[in-house]
């Protein structure tokens, strides 16, 4: 599998990568100038706010938020292993943005449905990592979803099997 890996030494947080996603993910225009009058607002699943660089779902192995959807709203496609949230079915509980251990799940009260990064799955690359003006942004192969040298992953997944 591939994940979003960020470069903290190249990213400026000039927030590129937020504002592309929220065009080309959440605006119903894909398109700056008509996006920005869109009601409601259209929403990045790319979080830099408070961060020293941009937050994207790990896509976890074990993951906790597809365990909590009460019913089945958040899935991981079966092809690719990637978690995204359907959200037709989305009943804005907010179990998932309780139970993710990274905070990358969000609410959205005025979509009504929780958000998060799908890595741009029905798109052919993910928007931000092809925008970021620095290249802080990569897509790394990883074994079983996990980067490289990131055992908290491994360990906090296998903290959550007794539950």
């Amino acid at each position: 599998m591939e994940v979003i890996v960020v470069d903290r030494e190249k990213c400026t947080q000039c927030h590129t990568c937020v504002l592309w996603c929220g065009i080309e993910i959440g605006s119903l225009a894909k398109e700056l100038n008509q996006a920005i009058h869109e009601e409601p607002q259209p929403v990045p699943r790319v979080h830099v706010e408070g961060n020293n660089f941009p937050l994207h779902c790990r896509h976890c192995e074990v993951a906790p938020c597809i365990d909590a959807c009460p019913n089945g709203s958040m899935r991981r496609d079966p092809k690719t292993g990637l978690v995204y949230v359907h959200e037709p079915t989305c009943i804005a509980c907010w179990m998932c943005v309780m139970v993710c251990p990274f905070g990358i799940v969000a609410p959205s009260s005025s979509h009504h449905v929780a958000i998060k990064c799908d890595r741009c799955r029905n798109m052919e690359y993910p928007i931000c990592v092809e925008v970021c003006p620095t290249n802080a942004l990569k897509l790394q192969v990883t074994r079983k979803g996990l980067p490289e040298g990131e055992s908290h992953y491994v360990q906090y997944s296998k903290g959550l099997e007794g539950f």
